[in-house]
């Protein structure tokens, strides 16, 4: 059963919270208002705290320490971000989201390894799906396959660039677009372009590679 905890309990928050729970997860709800726990309904099942949510010691009475998934879909990208932070760098929470507004703010959540949705509308369902995936690249899935978008890291291998051709042959995978890390170019690549360590990559994976690909991903 995955342990998770949603940090914010407004229209997005609380749908989530109902999604997760009635999927079987062990969800707590975080929230700085106690009337917002109101937005559950009455048939939720899981456990509400009141406080901050990037607090420590409100993180762990909500079971922090034995979190699988911490997801923080507040009204605020500054309280957003520091939640992240402190779940994955303090309590080293194995996947946290991000609701996130600014947009321009993409390039810098994708460097610094945070997983995040980005929009206004239907955030709970795209939270509930990157969740349920179980890894932070994942942007929607096609039957068998999954399409993944994630800075590359390639720190493992050495390198600090790969051939296109050599990724995808050695992992039955399709890179559909790239974008270099400094943001001066994107394209469409062919078998001969080659991709550097920190550049931004879309690409189509079975799911049943999805593991052994995920040395690929910046974490």
């Amino acid at each position: 059963m995955l342990n998770v905890i949603v940090v914010g309990c407004g229209r997005v928050g609380s749908r989530l919270a109902g999604m997760l729970s009635d999927n079987g997860a062990n969800v707590s709800v975080i929230d700085l208002r106690a009337d917002a726990f109101a937005n559950l309904g009455r048939n939720f099942n899981g456990s509400t705290v009141q406080g901050i949510g990037y607090d420590g010691a409100t993180l762990e009475k909500a079971g922090i320490e034995d979190c699988d998934i911490v997801a923080a879909v507040t009204q605020s990208d500054n309280a957003n971000l520091m939640t992240a932070e402190v779940a994955s760098r303090l309590y080293e929470v194995p996947h946290v989201i991000a609701r996130l507004y600014n947009q321009n703010h993409e390039r810098a959540y994708m460097q610094l390894g945070i997983d995040y949705v980005c929009g206004t509308s239907l955030v709970a369902e795209e939270t509930f799906s990157k969740i349920v995936s179980g890894h932070r690249a994942h942007v929607e899935s096609f039957g068998d396959y999954e399409l993944l978008r994630f800075s590359l890291d390639l720190s493992w291998s050495g390198q600090d660039s790969v051939h296109v051709s050599e990724m995808e042959r050695e992992h039955d995978i399709s890179v559909v677009a790239f974008e270099r890390k400094d943001g001066s170019s994107s394209s469409i690549p062919t078998g001969e372009s080659v991709l550097h360590q920190g550049d931004l990559v879309l690409a189509c994976v079975r799911h049943d590679l999805v593991d052994s690909f995920k040395k690929y991903i910046q974490a």
